[in-house]
């Protein structure tokens, strides 16, 4: 395995304690990964790259693409305005659920949000962030500048997933902040009622906001490997059962997939990119996803 796909794996990316290192590993991993070049680009307005030529401003040479070719590309750009973008992150306790104690779902949220935060920078697109569980708890406005980064990976790092949620609620709130339309990219494992989720998720959509649902669950809750009789409990409401794994494990994966489908059949009605994860799945994969997802929508 090249040292590239090893950083992507989660287990190393939970090592590196530096969320601003994890951020650029990820990110650096997920170019050196795409075979196209040149690739397009995480902005609205940024269409392709073309090579580098004599008078050509040096300050649009796309330095990352340097760093995978060797050869020097301009950034093309078809519009002035930048998009702005919005890290919504669940705080829910539910989120801090390892099977493996390798990676949660909030470690694992975390350095995605980092990842995509250092993506827009890089990209000179603004970008900000809410944290939320029963109702928006913080939040940075967006902006574009490299100290941003920092600000906004230092808030990530201190947080922790403590409290219940209603994820519906605090997106309600995140609708009735936006002024202007955003990219909002939403972080949670979705252990809500997803009728009262899409009800708020509607309510950005008709603000004419861009949705990316990234849908996080643990690799244990979407394989259900126990065995035995075994006690689980729900983090959040401290409700237990027990029950024997091996007869319920087909039955449970049946449930666990008919809530995906739910997400995956209402997100495309409503017009919110879904994309479905869990903790064992490598950061490129989720980043691939947001790319082709992001240009789906223009």
């Amino acid at each position: 395995m090249s040292t590239v796909e090893s950083y992507l794996k989660p287990e190393v990316i939970r090592q590196i304690s530096r969320l601003d290192l994890r951020a650029q590993f990820v990110v650096r991993g997920f170019f050196q990964g795409l075979h196209a070049s040149p690739y397009h680009g995480f902005s609205v307005e940024f269409s392709e790259h073309r090579r580098y030529e004599h008078g050509d401003d040096p300050k649009d040479i796309d330095w990352l693409v340097y760093a995978k070719t060797d050869r020097y590309y301009i950034k093309k750009f078809e519009a002035e305005t930048n998009i702005t973008g919005y890290l919504a992150m669940d705080l829910s306790k539910s989120m801090g659920y390892t099977y493996r104690q390798e990676m949660t779902k909030f470690d694992y949220a975390i350095s995605l949000a980092a990842a995509l935060c250092y993506l827009m920078v890089h990209q000179q697109d603004p970008v900000g962030l809410v944290t939320f569980d029963t109702k928006i708890r913080q939040s940075l406005p967006p902006k574009s500048k490299r100290k941003h980064l920092g600000d906004v990976l230092s808030l990530l790092t201190n947080l922790q997933p403590t409290g219940e949620t209603d994820i519906s609620h605090s997106l309600s709130q995140l609708a009735a902040m936006l002024k202007h339309r955003s990219v909002v990219m939403i972080f949670s494992d979705l252990l809500s009622d997803p009728d009262e989720v899409f009800k708020a998720l509607y309510q950005l959509r008709h603000r004419q906001h861009d949705v990316i649902l990234f849908h996080i669950l643990d690799e244990a809750e979407v394989t259900f490997p126990f065995d035995g009789m075994v006690e689980l409990e729900d983090p959040e409401s401290k409700e237990t059962v027990k029950l024997n794994a091996g007869s319920y494990r087909a039955d449970y994966r049946k449930e666990v997939e008919a809530f995906r489908e739910r997400y995956r059949r209402d997100s495309a009605k409503a017009g919110v990119d879904y994309v479905e994860l869990d903790t064992s799945m490598p950061f490129d994969k989720a980043l691939t996803e947001y790319l082709i997802n992001r240009r789906t929508r223009f």
